[in-house]
């Protein structure tokens, strides 16, 4: 060791610097943390919220096929009702795993004490995931209507029949739940990340050939 350090090792002034700044750091690190903390919370607790709405709609893709929701019939404009893209195979897989998911949250949340997680309940989890598809079938119908066909883009539509559908249904069966849960913070943080999600999932289901179109 030089002579050099050990004077500074040695030297009160250096100790006195040195414990002012690592305590200045130390000050800095802290209120970082405390900053990002929340909206670490926040995020997560959306995510949360969101997760059995947010799962049905890919499984559903994923594992589509068959006999389509409106067996094949028109609507009085002589267009599809909804298209061959909803089928009862793809609507039943996707609410099933959008209802486990909700079952593995319960579980998950009981068993390791993570009170600070919104609290979904076997009604919330049947209602988003049911939600989530409702709306997509709703959209599927209207898109219809507009003459636009299957895998056109509708950009708002597409990225938020699930967060109406499921909301509708709970405001309906499960307000009290509804308006605890989705506060004003959690409500924006899920309007900002279900159109990056939404897309991020239809990117990833245009590669794996899951999906026709990347939007």
């Amino acid at each position: 060791m030089s002579t050099r350090c050990s004077l500074r090792e040695e030297s009160p002034h250096f100790k006195s610097n040195f414990n002012v700044g690592a305590c200045s750091l130390l000050e800095v690190l802290e209120c970082s943390v405390i900053s990002i903390d929340p909206l670490f919370i926040l995020v997560l607790s959306a995510l949360w919220v969101m997760l059995p709405a947010y799962l049905p709609n890919p499984v559903a893709a994923l594992c589509g096929g068959g006999l389509s929701v409106d067996l094949g019939r028109n609507y009085s404009d002589g267009k599809r009702l909804l298209g061959d893209g909803k089928t009862y195979r793809g609507l039943a897989a996707g609410i099933l795993a959008g209802i486990l998911i909700g079952i593995v949250q319960i579980w998950s949340a009981g068993r390791f004490g993570w009170d600070f997680l919104p609290q979904q309940t076997l009604l919330s989890i049947t209602l988003l995931a049911v939600g989530a598809l409702l709306g997509d079938l709703v959209k599927s119908f209207f898109k219809r209507r507009f003459g636009k066909e299957r895998g056109a883009k509708w950009p708002v539509a597409d990225m938020y029949d699930l967060v109406a559908g499921a909301f509708v249904l709970l405001l309906i069966f499960d307000p009290g739940w509804l308006f605890a849960t989705v506060t004003l913070p959690v409500l924006i943080i899920i309007l900002i990340l279900t159109p990056v999600l939404h897309r991020a999932m239809n990117i990833l289901g245009y590669l794996t050939k899951v999906k026709e179109v990347p939007w």
